[in-house]
């Protein structure tokens, strides 16, 4: 993975969608200087924080930022992520949200935060639980199982119910990277205080 370093602080995501999302949150909170990378995939985190310490200008990196999915497990996300740092020789934190080493100083959360399993979009849904349209959201859902005799639901509930929730926006079908770059993602709600705390501590 050939990258070009070009700012001292990086946040390392799993692809190009968290790339824009972390970029519109970082223009809601004024905060420059950190170079968003993604490493297409959870999978690439091992080969790819290795290849990110060996490329050009990476001895003048003083903060790294860590982003993945928890997924079914939190913890096995949290000691993934370690265990990929570990092999790249770089500093390991002890926890989520723990600042670990000097020159880089090393942060990682893993969403949608406090130990839980679940992705981007599960945090999004926190964020978006009292909003009205997530009354109908659900409804949508439940009247689907209540008229198909064989009804499916989505493999990816936390998906299906953004996109459905997307839908009701202005500019319907948005991704959610692109809904935060439209203004749809109500930054303010608390359900973000652990990532804004993170990309704060990324940008120190």
């Amino acid at each position: 993975m050939a990258v070009e370093i070009v700012q001292p602080r990086l946040l390392v995501v799993e692809g190009k969608e968290d790339e824009m999302f972390f970029g519109a949150l970082m223009r809601h909170l004024a905060i420059d200087g950190i170079q968003p990378i993604s490493l297409q995939g959870k999978n690439n985190y091992r080969s790819g924080l290795k290849a990110l310490t060996l490329s050009p200008g990476f001895n003048e990196v003083v903060s790294l930022g860590i982003v993945r999915d928890a997924d079914a497990d939190a913890q096995s996300a949290f000691q993934s992520v370690c265990d990929a740092l570990k092999n790249a020789n770089l500093p390991v934190p002890t926890a989520p949200l723990q600042l670990a080493g000097e020159k880089p100083r090393v942060a990682v959360i893993i969403l949608p935060g406090g130990n839980q399993p679940g992705t981007v979009e599960d945090l999004c849904l926190r964020a978006f639980a009292h909003d009205t349209a997530m009354h109908c959201v659900d409804q949508y859902f439940e009247c689907l199982q209540r008229r198909q005799e064989n009804y499916s639901p989505p493999s990816n509930m936390s998906k299906a119910r953004i996109q459905v929730y997307l839908a009701s926006r202005p500019r319907a079908g948005l991704r959610l990277e692109e809904a935060a770059e439209a203004g749809y993602i109500p930054w303010q709600n608390r359900a973000f205080d652990e990532v804004k705390l993170f990309l704060h501590q990324v940008a120190s």
